[in-house]
């Protein structure tokens, strides 16, 4: 009986849910998820990324979903306490599929691809991205440096430097980051906004060490990689599966 109730009560969230959208982006959500928690998840992201029907199939077809459970959201413990909602923005893996880069490239052509797909790169970071600027300068001293990207998010009311990389990420990263972080909150941010975030996007990572690298780190720096490629929804599946899995046991 308490299964029947919680099912009807999720149904009838969804119901409410459903009559937000539009009727072609309700026949997708219907058709392309299964669970309820799947689709309460896909009618809240329509609902509030105020997508088209192209780009809801997107999200749908790119696995947004199970990237999103999956994500491990790796913080610093002191910025996870003090901004725990950077944590609901920010993902550990990127999908840019739309790119089209040759098998060898350098960070510039990465830059100038995510630049050239400029709507897409916002799709896939979330609609709240305003863009400043490529290659931003920021001086120090007598030195000028440059930022490969930088943005603005709305919700969290900061500018967001990105950091690209065509390689595994390097604890030296973060280092690098986080001087531009203090010319960007020095010279840059206004006095009503936010400490400004920084993102090193890397072609891959290790958690652990990702994990090492920011375990004492009091910036707001996230590391997360992107694919150039979908990941087959299959695989991230069975990786939402066996997350469900541990977490069972230890509940």
């Amino acid at each position: 009986m308490k299964q029947f109730y919680e099912n009807y009560s999720g149904e009838l969230k969804l119901s409410a849910l459903l009559r937000e959208i539009s009727w072609t982006n309700n026949m997708l959500i219907l058709s392309k998820t299964k669970s309820l928690e799947e689709k309460e998840f896909y009618l809240k992201l329509c609902i509030k990324e105020q997508y088209s029907s192209r780009e809801l199939e997107r999200q749908l077809d790119s696995g947004y979903f199970e990237r999103s459970m999956i994500s491990t959201k790796k913080l610093s413990p002191t910025v996870r306490q003090i901004r725990p909602e950077l944590a609901e923005v920010f993902r550990d893996t990127y999908i840019f599929d739309f790119l089209n880069l040759p098998n060898t490239y350098s960070e510039k052509d990465l830059r100038l691809a995510l630049i050239k797909n400029f709507k897409k790169f916002v799709l896939e970071f979330g609609k709240d991205f305003t863009f400043v600027s490529e290659e931003y300068k920021v001086q120090v001293g007598n030195n000028d440096y440059f930022i490969d990207l930088l943005f603005y998010h709305r919700g969290l009311q900061c500018l967001v430097a990105f950091e690209l990389k065509i390689e595994d990420f390097k604890p030296e990263f973060i280092g690098k980051l986080n001087f531009y972080l203090e010319a960007l909150d020095r010279d840059v941010k206004k006095k009503h906004e936010n400490p400004s975030v920084g993102i090193i996007l890397c072609k891959s990572k290790d958690d652990e060490v990702v994990e090492y690298a920011l375990s004492r780190n009091l910036s707001p720096a996230l590391v997360s990689e992107y694919k150039t490629k979908l990941i087959d929804k299959k695989i991230l599946k069975n990786k939402l599966h066996e997350l469900y899995l541990i977490s069972s046991r230890k509940d």
